[in-house]
């Protein structure tokens, strides 16, 4: 399959999904948390979509690795909020390990579109 535009990469599609199940989840954190760890939380999901994008739109190969990074970067964060609101029980164990799939493959589907990018 040919890539014809940044819709067109499983890897951004992932991310998109990612999105979306955090915000989803991110809703349930408490009220007062709203300004704190649920908005950072978003932030960091919404970051790796937006760099894989932005990458993708890159003349230069450096500079789309470099948001790749960064993508994998806000994986890790977002991973770790999630974590963390677990911790608090605002989360709960189930929802966590659900959620923590997805950003398993989206790591591997970056990792993967590195490696090809360096390759090629």
């Amino acid at each position: 399959m040919s890539i014809k535009n940044l819709r067109d990469l499983r890897v951004w599609q992932a991310a998109m999904d990612f999105v979306e199940r955090v915000y989803r989840l991110t809703h349930k954190i408490p009220k007062h948390e709203v300004y704190g760890l649920a908005s950072q939380t978003q932030r960091a999901a919404v970051s790796i979509a937006s760099n894989i994008a932005e990458g993708h739109t890159r003349d230069h190969l450096k500079e789309y690795l470099h948001h790749l990074s960064i993508a994998q970067s806000s994986l890790a964060e977002t991973e770790t909020q999630l974590e963390i609101a677990a911790r608090l029980e605002y989360l709960s164990q189930e929802q966590l390990s659900a959620t923590l799939k997805q950003p398993v493959a989206l790591g591997k589907q970056l990792y993967a579109l590195r490696n090809a990018l360096v390759r090629n």
